[in-house]
């Protein structure tokens, strides 16, 4: 450069999502802040629909895995499929989760430094009943092939709980879930929402976080923390994917400090959920719900405080 300032070198990702035309879920949701926070972003679309499926209607078609098996075959031939990080969310079809674990497991045989975010999309829990929205063969997928090639893993509660069969009642059931979790595999994990009880009240969503590390003289050093975000009273779509594209940024931009990383990211979300929120709710016009269409997250306009997030949710150290 010309003014003699110092390129980062180029960091790629690789992420293996869901594409929607309209509106922002999968790859929609993750590309744009991880362009803005500097990475070149090659995208796979495992399925392409018109909208995210929470509308009235959508359509579209779904990727198998042997059309995923021939796009990664033609980067392999142009001898463009080196990745720094592979990112994976929503997904509904085992092979095509099988496919995915063969492609990270060939990239980290040419970049033993390739970090793998995974997203374990499975279910949620409604009212305290947890419930799975993928096919249920999907999870011996995940637990046994997926979660043990994953470096960070972003479950919610009900996610975690299905991966380890252990139930978490308490915060100290989510700490000892975490270390199944990485005994699985991933040096990081964390749980990115619980019904658990928040310090600071019944209007807070509890996040935890624990990355362990491993020194060279092969001690462990774990590293675990807790966040309180205020609750938003709507149904969006698309934050998992936007909370796991952040947390690979900013965890690479922090590697050592899960603490940092974790509190850019959830006060980024917070930014984004709140114009969201104010913006679906004008649109929606005095006393009327906002529809799907409304509450898609504004992400364009949220563009510096996803680049430069003012902190607004402080992390506790366990």
């Amino acid at each position: 450069r010309a003014d003699g300032a110092a390129m980062e070198p180029e960091c790629r990702v690789l992420s293996i999502q869901s594409h929607v035309v309209r509106g922002y879920v999968g790859n929609k949701a993750a590309t744009f802040p991880l362009q803005v926070l500097g990475f070149e972003v090659d995208t796979v679309n495992s399925v392409q629909f018109s909208n995210h499926t929470g509308y009235a209607h959508w359509k579209g078609q779904v990727l198998n895995s042997d059309e995923l098996h021939e796009l990664y075959e033609g980067l392999k031939l142009n001898k463009v499929n080196r990745y720094d990080y592979v990112l994976t969310g929503y997904t509904r079809d085992t092979s095509f989760l099988a496919m995915v674990v063969d492609i990270v497991q060939e990239l980290k045989q040419q970049n033993s430094n390739l970090v793998y975010v995974c997203d374990p999309v499975m279910g949620d829990k409604w009212n305290g009943e947890g419930s799975m929205y993928v096919p249920e063969d999907l999870l011996p997928v995940y637990r046994d092939k997926v979660v043990p090639v994953a470096d960070i893993i972003t479950p919610n509660q009900f996610e975690a709980e299905l991966l380890t069969g252990r139930k978490i009642y308490t915060e100290k059931d989510a700490l000892e879930v975490m270390d199944m979790l990485h005994a699985m595999g991933p040096e990081t994990v964390v749980i990115t929402s619980s019904d658990l009880q928040a310090p600071l009240g019944n209007d807070y969503l509890i996040a935890l976080g624990s990355h362990r590390k491993t020194q060279a003289d092969g001690t462990r050093i774990t590293q675990r923390i807790r966040m309180e975000s205020p609750k938003v009273d709507a149904v969006f779509v698309g934050t998992g994917d936007l909370f796991a594209a952040m947390l690979l940024a900013w965890t690479h931009k922090h590697p050592n400090n899960l603490k940092v990383a974790c509190e850019k990211t959830v006060s980024a979300m917070q930014h984004v959920l709140q114009r969201t929120i104010k913006s679906a709710k004008a649109q929606a016009g005095e006393g009327n719900k906002p529809n799907s269409a409304q509450l898609e997250l504004r992400m364009v306009q949220s563009k510096k405080d996803i680049e430069n997030p003012e902190i607004i949710v402080k992390a506790t150290v366990l």
